[in-house]
């Protein structure tokens, strides 16, 4: 990857193996991310010059991990990453946007126009705990929300028994799953494992912590719901 091709007007070229006939799409979002994105405090002026190489690349690679035809619902997604660019990537997915800040809603809401992706995805306002029995999906996404015994807390309620939270993280995958495999299992997941995409591609590959949903478990909330 050409590293100095990292704005909105220089498209580093493996972005056209990432997005394929989507390109098109992925450098007018870019570009509301240059200028709206950094107007409205959502991206730093800093991440304006990195955008691919630190968030569109990084966030789109991950589609090679969400099966064909897949409903995804992304976790506090701000900006939009890494929700808005699945769906800008993959045209079978539907997205829903958890977001609970008024101000990123309505950016999210304006690109989702303007990219006209309104009919595959849908934006809500709120906290994910709030959407407990709302929402569910095979696929929960999240980036750079929260460390991992809390993201699992809000994100395995959404996922379908079967379906797996997928968490971009950083170096520390391993060292969170080390230390918060126990809360990953009371809340009903399986094993933790660190997943990388876009090896060959980018580098560093997106690293992911992958967690597949193997049972409901009730909040406290929920069973005293039950009991009353």
């Amino acid at each position: 990857m050409n590293s100095s091709a990292s704005s909105a007007a220089a498209v580093p070229s493996v972005a056209g193996t990432v997005f394929g006939d989507r390109l098109g799409l992925a450098v007018a979002y870019a570009e509301l991310l240059e200028t709206e994105g950094v107007l409205r405090g959502l991206i730093g002026p800093r991440e304006a010059p990195r955008l691919w190489d630190r968030h569109l690349l990084n966030c789109g690679v991950v589609a090679e991990l969400v099966e064909q035809g897949a409903a995804v619902i992304d976790v506090g997604s701000g900006a939009g990453l890494p929700g808005l660019v699945l769906a800008i990537a993959r045209a079978d997915v539907e997205v829903t946007l958890v977001e609970p800040l008024a101000r990123r809603t309505s950016f999210l809401d304006e690109a989702v126009a303007m990219l006209g992706l309104g009919d595959r995805v849908t934006v809500v306002r709120g906290r994910a705990e709030e959407q407990v029995g709302r929402l569910r999906a095979p696929v929960v996404t999240a980036r750079a929300v929260a460390p991992l015994d809390r993201l699992a807390g809000w994100c395995l309620p959404l996922t379908a028994v079967g379906g797996r939270m997928l968490a971009l993280k950083g170096a520390s995958a391993a060292e969170e799953i080390a230390s918060h495999q126990a809360a990953v299992t009371r809340l009903g997941g399986g094993r933790a494992s660190v997943r990388q995409c876009g090896v060959g591609l980018i580098e560093p590959p997106t690293k992911i912590v992958e967690v597949v949903r193997e049972r409901d478990v009730r909040s406290r909330a929920g069973r005293a719901r039950g009991r009353a």
